[in-house]
């Protein structure tokens, strides 16, 4: 990891999701530097990098946790020899088997230490976990307003049933690796395709009225696009419609899904 040793401030932490907590402590520093555990994520790896302007180091996970709290303290000044200040959340803990918290961070730092309060959003506290229980839920509008954004995911156009485009309507089918997925269902959403947003309406879940298998699919309305199985394309999630159930026949699976279209029309802009 390439670091510019001219850095004086520094925020620490996973910052999976970049949500609004982790932007109040971004904004008082120069640099952010994520701790990545490459797992089930609101945004795996270097994607944080795209919400913020702030250059981002990264620490992997598993080649630090061995450190005491004092070791830790060590590499970041060996690393950022011109540190002058931290800033952390309130509920940070570091070294090995989290034995370090905030408070032990001011004693162990020569420098200055900022420790950030809870942030909560009309009374719900932001915390990627809360988020991640929420987009569980389906809850999009609550994990969006705790995001600070529309929770997206990103994936790679793969090859599908076949079935939409000649008997329902055309999708973008997609595998997508390493995001947090919401509940199952149907969902209005913007879909990314050759770095235009289009309004869509996409299903996530098991085919239980076709072949039983998991899917992501996304149909753009109004719209025809060209991908091809290997692009990227990415989905934004605006509003829970419906949940995934079974249709008794083709026919009333393509009258449900006009529904689901019309819906997401009147539901909300785009």
């Amino acid at each position: 990891m390439k670091i510019d040793n001219s850095i004086k401030s520094i925020a620490i932490g996973s910052f999976d999701g970049m949500h609004i907590a982790h932007q109040a402590l971004i904004e008082r520093v120069e640099t952010v530097v994520v701790i990545e555990r490459n797992g089930g994520y609101l945004t795996p790896g270097y994607k944080r990098a795209e919400f913020t302007q702030k250059p981002c180091a990264f620490y992997h996970f598993e080649k630090i946790r061995h450190l005491s709290p004092e070791a830790f303290v060590g590499k970041l000044k060996e690393d950022f020899p011109k540190l002058e200040k931290i800033v952390v959340g309130y509920d940070f803990a570091f070294g090995k088997n989290k034995q370090g918290s905030a408070v032990l961070l001011e004693k162990l730092f020569e420098g200055k230490v900022e420790i950030v309060g809870e942030i909560s959003i009309n009374g719900i506290s932001v915390h990627s976990r809360t988020i991640k229980v929420l987009l569980q839920k389906g809850e999009i509008v609550q994990a969006n307003q705790l995001l600070g954004r529309s929770y997206h995911i990103e994936g790679e156009v793969v090859t599908g049933q076949g079935l939409g485009r000649e008997k329902l309507v055309p999708t973008i089918n997609l595998r997508v690796h390493r995001y947090q997925l919401p509940r199952e269902g149907v969902y209005k959403t913007a879909t990314k395709v050759d770095g235009k947003w289009l309004p869509s309406v996409s299903f996530l879940g098991h085919r239980i009225s076709t072949d039983g298998t998991y899917a992501v699919e996304s149909h753009i309305v109004e719209s025809s696009v060209g991908v091809e199985p290997g692009d990227e394309v990415a989905v934004r999630f605006e509003a829970f419609l419906r949940e995934n159930r079974k249709f008794e026949s083709l026919e009333s699976l393509k009258a449900q899904i006009d529904t689901d279209i019309e819906a997401a029309r009147k539901g909300a802009e785009f």
